[in-house]
């Protein structure tokens, strides 16, 4: 079943559904009109455990899935915690996907992530250049575990001939997101620290590595609607990428955020921490050729991003590492 043959009755879970990705899904399709959207928190649902998932897909029977849900965190959070991060990984998309084989899920979208390509593949990213040369060494266990997932949504194809797919996002951004001061990624981490220097009055605010590595950002609510996009519009063995096939130096990036925060001191650089991949931008011509590309420009975004962060102060999601979205 494509998105496009479903009611607005159709039975939609969307795994990971109160984080970053996650909720930005459901503020989609209840935006869309679905009624019969399915969610359960990782206290409510852990989908580590094998049982457990199993014996959710069947009491529920969804007809599409859309996976969201993993272990994340930035450069620091790998780093720390490399195990945690390939087995939860591993385990939550195992789970998840034989329950959806074998209750006869109609359509299923994998999220992968953009850190799975090899480290230094030519820029821009293309989807061939998967498993193509050595990952960066920062996220591999990371890496590796959604590598496998990518992997195992092909074997299901090839076995069971069903339509599932996966994509590749780039780095996600938006309102929910992560933003804990020591495990976010990069742009809640910056509105974090530079929202912080403005509350202190520091004159001073000093950013991880160089600022020279380029990255591309895209607003979860962007990838939200390019998720439904593919779910009506796609179906294809191989992965293919979502992003905005721009790009900015971390540098760059410091300043649009310094300057929607309203940070007026000077922006120093840790040379000492690590810059991760050089250059991290994708290859979005198989996307854009079906007909969908993005809207939302990285100023807009964080703006957006930053008064939801205001907003919720008292109650945001800073916790070090989560079950309830993929990484970016």
């Amino acid at each position: 079943m494509a998105l496009g043959e479903a009611t607005m009755d159709t039975r939609i879970f969307i795994t990971g559904h109160r984080g970053l990705v996650g909720s930005a899904l459901w503020r989609h399709f209840s935006a869309q009109g679905h009624r019969q959207l399915i969610g359960q928190s990782s206290s409510e649902l852990d989908l580590r455990d094998a049982v457990a998932t199993a014996e959710f897909f069947h009491r529920t029977r969804p007809q599409i899935v859309i996976c969201a849900a993993a272990r994340v965190g930035g450069i620091a959070a790998n780093a720390e915690s490399p195990a945690d991060f390939i087995s939860d990984n591993l385990r939550i998309q195992v789970n998840v996907l034989d329950s959806a084989v074998s209750t006869g899920v109609d359509k299923v979208l994998f999220l992968g992530s953009s850190c799975i390509y090899p480290k230094f593949a030519p820029q821009p990213l293309r989807e061939d250049s998967l498993m193509t040369g050595a990952l960066e060494p920062t996220n591999c266990a990371y890496a590796v575990a959604k590598i496998a997932g990518l992997t195992q949504v092909t074997a299901i194809r090839h076995q069971y001939r069903l339509p599932y797919i996966s994509a590749m996002p780039s780095n996600v951004y938006g309102p929910n997101d992560n933003f804990d001061p020591h495990t976010s990624h990069v742009v809640p981490a910056m509105i974090r620290r530079f929202h912080d220097a403005v509350v202190r009055g520091a004159d001073t605010v000093t950013c991880w590595g160089t600022g020279q590595a380029r990255r591309e950002f895209l607003f979860a609510d962007d990838l939200a609607d390019a998720c439904a996009f593919l779910v009506a519009n796609y179906d294809d063995d191989s992965p293919i990428n979502v992003g905005t096939g721009t790009d900015v130096t971390v540098a760059e990036l410091a300043c649009t955020v310094a300057s929607v925060v309203g940070f007026r001191g000077d922006i120093r650089w840790d040379c000492g921490r690590p810059d991760g991949t050089p250059v991290k931008r994708l290859d979005v011509s198989r996307l854009q050729a079906l007909g969908w590309t993005t809207r939302t420009d990285l100023a807009q975004g964080i703006k957006d991003t930053y008064e939801w962060f205001v907003a919720h102060q008292d109650s945001y999601r800073g916790r070090s590492v989560h079950a309830e979205g993929p990484s970016s």
